[in-house]
């Protein structure tokens, strides 16, 4: 199998590049790592109330971790997710690269993803790791839950309780619906390995760079993928977006319809939330499109205004029909047309 990406010396790029997060006491960290470890415990009942789902009694609990473990867990499971890709596509070479070419590729684009880790993870709050070759886990990233709640000056017992109700509302997706997560990975890898072209496509692809690169840089598109796919790739893109924006959006009602009982300044944090994520520098926000995390943006809003729209028509029963099998996910037109999602699953 040729060797595309040292995910060893990804890990360790991306620990070494990584920076610190927010100024605190080792007394102070102990503290917030506790507290968000209890507010986590805290969030499942009334998740669980509002969603009309509860995760099984043997789901894993959720895990308070730093940037550098979320480094560590997500090259795991990018690895997971992408080396059956990079094997399939491995056989479909006529000729493999010496070793010594593949030892020195295989570092570059370790660096490269290491260096893409060690930007996400000072911008996550909180994941649920599908850990496709793994135990799937809920991470709630402590130093950035703290960065956060400062940068907004949110209340930080309010704050990281909204956060944990985000992100136990994801836990309880995939652990109540247990079709869902082999339903993504396999999906995911699907079109991983399909998205690797052999050299004769990639030439053709490559020709689509100059025309496509003005959509990646103005925030409409899924980022640098958008460069070398083909119209039939972007549509299977566009269903496995379309589940993405289901959970996001679904994550996001409940979390603020929890939040005026359990978190008394919710309306305060949401306003300043939504202004934090427009409010990024010029870096940043290049960086975002670039990696398609405007697309990501945009999951939250679409995913919502689709989750409400439907429960104002059918209750959260009805909207709960979502989650009965890969059929009644809603397609890439239905996230954005509830109506029609309403009309196919309740007629």
């Amino acid at each position: 199998m040729t060797n595309y990406v040292d995910w060893k010396f990804a890990t360790s790029a991306g620990t070494r590049l990584v920076p610190p997060g927010p100024d605190v006491s080792p007394e102070e960290a102990v503290e917030a790592v506790e507290e968000i470890r209890a507010l986590a415990g805290q969030a499942v009942e009334p998740v669980a109330a509002t969603s009309r789902l509860r995760a099984p009694g043997d789901a894993p609990a959720p895990l308070v971790i730093d940037r550098r473990t979320w480094i560590e867990v997500n090259a795991a499971s990018m690895s997971g997710m992408l080396d059956p890709a990079f094997e399939a596509a491995s056989r479909r070479k006529t000729k493999e690269p010496s070793a010594a070419a593949q030892a020195v590729g295989s570092k570059i684009t370790g660096a490269e993803a290491g260096g893409m880790l060690a930007f996400l993870s000072t911008k996550v709050l909180g994941q649920y790791d599908l850990a496709p070759e793994g135990d799937p886990a809920l991470l709630l990233v402590a130093p950035n839950i703290v960065a956060t709640e400062r940068d907004i000056d949110a209340v930080p017992r309010d704050f990281r309780l909204w956060v944990c109700l985000h992100e136990e509302t994801h836990r309880v997706q995939f652990t109540a619906v247990p079709w869902l997560r082999e339903h993504l990975v396999t999906g995911a890898r699907s079109l991983a390995g399909d998205l690797m072209p052999d050299s004769e496509a990639l030439r053709t692809r490559l020709e689509q760079v100059t025309t496509q690169l003005p959509r990646v840089f103005s925030g409409d598109s899924q980022g640098l993928a958008e460069l070398v796919i083909t119209p039939e790739q972007r549509e299977r893109m566009a269903q496995i977006t379309a589940v993405m924006s289901l959970l996001e959006g679904h994550a996001d009602v409940v979390m603020d319809d929890v939040g005026p009982e359990h978190v008394p300044t919710v309306a305060t944090i949401r306003a300043r939330f939504t202004k934090r994520r427009k409010g990024a520098g010029a870096v940043d926000r290049l960086l975002r499109r670039l990696l398609g995390l405007e697309a990501k943006m945009r999951q939250y809003r679409d995913g919502a205004t689709f989750v409400r729209t439907v429960q104002d028509a059918v209750g959260v029963d009805g909207f709960n029909a979502v989650w009965t099998s890969p059929e009644t996910l809603p397609t890439a037109r239905e996230i954005t047309e509830p109506a029609a999602w309403v009309q196919r699953v309740h007629g």
